[in-house]
């Protein structure tokens, strides 16, 4: 297919922008322009929530509507017409359920490859990733997460590799590329203690001009005059709420939105523009889990990115902005009853997720202390029945290979019992093959059709910029 030829003889959706401020106020009607249609996009903002069925999203969605009188920012954008709208088919090469690697991919290379590889068919054939496309026409080029910044949905848009898995290597192959903010998690991947060749990627991106930071402070007071790695825990960062809920971490791990900023800080002043991926990473992790604190607080998380990255975009008048998910998973939902209002409400009141719960409890964890910590981070009790069935798992724990819970804790068997109290039900661990959900702001945003398939995004970015014929 024709790519230029797709987008510039579709049905194109042009919006012009508001009076107000999308996230202050009372909305206004519309008022359609072609003005962002004239503009090419100097800036690309990709926000990501990994993960996000659209259960998720309407949870959110509901969450801080009933919670503070005011809906997640995402939805106000819907509420406002401020932005294109589509549905995105993310199926990759080898299946209708994608995983990360092959749904970044398909944007970033703008090819549907293999589940499991980054850029690279099953034939052995490379797809140039669309941020080294952006870094040749001379634009600044940056990623940030809340897993580790090697981690699939990140390097998807950076580099080519065979294996999702081969993060030592893909830390490297940043290095070689030069990308200007990489922020995240990995710390397993860049430390001489802890990879397995024992190089030191810290002195490595030092030695060639990168100012490296490690904790929230560091990032903070790093100069934007250099390139910038900042790698604040060894695998993903701690969930939102376990971190509003810990003085250290606090202190230690900036949030997501507060990553955002300084990217955009970073790179916003440079002559030829910038291209930033944005990752709320562990949505994706918490739905593997059914943790509906991690799920619920990471998707807040990524909506008060989606706000920095729209106030940015609202006052630079250049920059598109990109608000999307890459697959859906496990696909959670509020689940009709007579209870269903308070016990959504209760998860206002949790203080930490199931993986705080469940990592705290061992075999010495008695029936009173288990009712107590549950307790603690749900605020509502489990039977004695409750702790004897989540104990038993603890009696043979046995460490496996997975990415997700190696140590088989018992995350479902917690979920099914929270969901008598909370009304979230899941129907699975797993990913899902949902069409997603797909918005867009600004220059390039006139340029979507109501349904496109995932490579087709890899191509509408390039037009947006004005670039698509230099590939």
């Amino acid at each position: 297919m024709n790519r230029r030829k797709f987008f510039r003889n579709g049905s194109l959706l042009t919006l012009g922008t508001t009076l107000l401020h999308p996230f202050k106020g009372t909305a206004s009607i519309v008022q359609y322009d072609t003005e962002d249609s004239n503009k090419k996009a100097k800036n690309i903002i990709v926000i990501v929530s990994d993960g996000m069925s659209i259960g998720t999203l309407n949870m959110a969605d509901l969450y801080l509507s009933r919670k503070t009188g005011k809906c997640s920012n995402w939805l106000q954008l819907y509420k406002d017409n401020r932005v294109s709208r589509a549905l995105m088919d993310m199926a990759s090469a080898s299946s209708t359920v994608t995983d990360s690697a092959a749904a970044s991919s398909s944007w970033g290379g703008g090819k549907r490859i293999d589940n499991g590889a980054l850029n690279v068919s099953k034939q052995g054939e490379e797809h140039m990733p669309i941020w080294q496309k952006f870094k040749q026409m001379g634009k600044k080029a940056g990623c940030v997460t809340t897993v580790p910044i090697t981690h699939a949905t990140p390097a998807g848009f950076c580099i080519n590799s065979k294996s999702r898995n081969a993060q030592e290597q893909i830390a490297e192959k940043y290095l070689q590329q030069k990308f200007d903010v990489m922020m995240g998690g990995g710390d397993t991947y860049f430390s001489p203690e802890k990879r397995k060749d024992k190089k030191d990627m810290y002195k490595a991106f030092t030695s060639d001009g990168y100012e490296v930071a490690k904790t929230r402070n560091e990032m903070f007071s790093a100069a934007i005059d250099k390139p910038i790695l900042g790698v604040f825990e060894n695998s993903g960062l701690p969930y939102s709420i376990d971190r509003e809920n810990n003085k250290d971490l606090l202190q230690k791990v900036p949030t997501l939105a507060e990553m955002t900023h300084k990217a955009i800080d970073a790179m916003k002043d440079h002559p030829n523009g910038f291209v930033l991926q944005v990752e709320a990473g562990k949505v994706d992790w918490a739905a593997h889990g059914n943790d509906i604190a991690g799920l619920m607080y990471d998707q807040v998380a990524h909506d008060e990115a989606i706000q920095v990255a729209m106030d940015f975009a609202e006052q630079d008048g250049e920059t598109l902005v990109i608000i999307t998910t890459d697959h859906g998973n496990a696909n959670p939902g509020l689940i009709y009853g007579k209870e269903a209002n308070d016990n959504f409400d209760s998860i206002q009141q949790y203080r930490h997720t199931n993986e705080w719960v469940l990592t705290g409890v061992g075999k010495e964890t008695s029936i009173s202390q288990l009712k107590e910590r549950v307790h603690y981070a749900n605020n509502f009790a489990l039977t004695d029945e409750e702790c004897k069935q989540l104990l038993s798992y603890y009696t043979d724990l046995r460490t496996q290979d997975g990415l997700y819970n190696p140590k088989q804790l018992p995350f479902k068997v917690l979920a099914e019992m929270q969901q008598r109290h909370n009304s979230v039900g899941w129907i699975s661990m797993q990913h899902s093959a949902d069409y997603v959900e797909l918005a867009m702001y600004g220059p390039g945003s006139h340029l979507l059709k109501p349904f496109i398939k995932n490579t087709d995004l890899h191509y509408l970015m390039l037009e947006a910029a004005e670039i698509e014929n230099k590939f």
